[in-house]
């Protein structure tokens, strides 16, 4: 993540009015609050490419995506105004299915998504495979696949809920393969995902290490 907004310490209360009243988004994580900084023209592409094999996957369909203006609850419902704990969160990609759940009547706030997607970057990755990944687990009953993107190489990780609740992990990392997201019967082509990527070109000592 990125640093916080500020050193002070915010309510959700606080946090959800800052995010309503600005331009830019925000998320937070128990009471700190950490401006999204831009994203890369390839992280761009990548999220496009997703996103558009979805929607075309899910078209006349009960399920839906939604880019990654929609923020995700993973925390419980606030009882109080001073309530600090929780994560508040933009995923890159997100699939409901079924009736949208939302946290209160500005209908921002999503709780009940069955997939979640992100991108990595360099900033991010160690909170999206670690504290947000806890999050979501903890948190979000909903959520059948979590999908992690790599853009340095060619590579889709996938964890699937089983039905005793633990997750089966797998990865896809050939171009030619594909990553089938079964409960909403949609596939992730990795040709597609990267279209318009070009990777850096390894070295033989880089190959002969992996």
């Amino acid at each position: 993540m990125s640093l916080p907004h500020s050193q002070s310490r915010y309510t959700v209360e606080e946090y959800l009015a800052l995010e309503r009243a600005s331009d830019e988004r925000y998320e937070f994580f128990d009471g700190q609050v950490y401006l999204m900084a831009g994203e890369s023209p390839d992280h761009g592409t990548i999220c496009t490419n997703i996103s558009g094999q979805l929607y075309n996957q899910l078209r006349g369909k009960s399920c839906q995506v939604f880019s990654k203006d929609m923020k995700v609850r993973s925390g419980p419902q606030p009882k109080s105004r001073y309530e600090i704990k929780g994560l508040y969160s933009y995923p890159d990609l997100i699939v409901i299915c079924g009736e949208p759940q939302f946290h209160d009547e500005y209908r921002d706030v999503l709780l009940n998504p069955a997939v979640i997607i992100e991108v990595l970057s360099p900033s991010t990755e160690a909170f999206d495979r670690g504290e947000k990944w806890s999050r979501y687990q903890s948190w979000l009953p909903s959520l059948t696949h979590y999908v992690l993107v790599s853009q340095a190489k060619p590579q889709l990780e996938h964890f699937l809920r089983q039905p005793n609740d633990e997750w089966l992990y797998s990865s896809v990392k050939e171009l030619a393969g594909s990553l089938q997201l079964a409960s909403i019967d949609c596939t992730l082509r990795l040709a597609e995902v990267y279209d318009r990527i070009v990777f850096p070109v390894e070295s033989p000592e880089q190959l002969e290490k992996e």
